[in-house]
């Protein structure tokens, strides 16, 4: 796969700690055409992330950034925030990046920085959700696209989309679903964001002139 690298394409840094599934569809939405961007890099905190395989496969350049090699969250942060800088990115995509970020760090990528949550949001902020959700005895679950900002999750929410919870669900079953909407729903929201459609205005999401009085939902099947 050939991943496109003009220098006049929106550039996107993104941020992972695993898999990279996430970072996957995002590479094929460029690669098909369907998103005029570039990934610039691909940063890590964990050397074993297999995403950064999925990266260096692609031609995309990879960097790591240990953060149990820092004193703290600040000294972690602060290098995180250099690396990135280096590539000018207009966009930094949080895809399935497990740590909590300094407010200092957010304010500087206030309005360019974009998370997805295996969630509802407001609903089951934070960890394990899946399981939670299915302690609750809920009827359904899904997932968000937001702004980030520096409350955790709880960033101005853009985009969701919606699975019902079965009878039959175990917490893997039920990621799976819910996965599966992430990686439609992820490169839409990425691609607002390159073409101009989609901005932050303080604490408004604006897309396409028009503030957003609710996310759009995205309807699967």
């Amino acid at each position: 796969m050939s991943i496109e690298n003009d220098a006049a394409l929106p550039s996107l840094v993104v941020l992972i700690s695993g898999s990279g599934s996430n970072l996957q569809s995002l590479m094929d939405a460029i690669s098909a055409g369907r998103m005029a961007a570039r990934i610039a890099a691909v940063i890590s905190n964990k050397a074993d992330a297999y995403g950064l395989q999925r990266a260096t496969q692609a031609g995309i350049p990879t960097q790591i950034i240990d953060h149990t090699q820092f004193a703290g969250r600040e000294a972690f942060d602060q290098a995180l925030q250099q690396c990135i800088d280096q590539f000018k990115p207009d966009l930094v995509i949080l895809a399935g990046f497990m740590r909590i970020l300094t407010a200092d760090f957010v304010r500087h990528y206030s309005g360019k920085m974009l998370n997805i949550h295996p969630s509802l949001l407001p609903l089951y902020k934070g960890i394990n959700t899946h399981q939670r959700v299915l302690d609750d005895k809920a009827r359904e679950h899904g997932v968000s696209v937001h702004f980030v900002t520096p409350e955790l999750d709880g960033g101005p929410v853009i985009m969701q989309a919606k699975v019902p919870v079965l009878p039959s669900d175990t917490a893997q079953s039920l990621a799976q679903r819910v996965q599966e909407q992430e990686h439609h729903i992820y490169p839409r929201v990425v691609k607002w964001f390159v073409e101009g459609r989609l901005k932050l205005d303080g604490n408004q999401v604006m897309l396409d002139g028009n503030a957003l009085q609710r996310p759009v939902q995205h309807m699967s099947g």
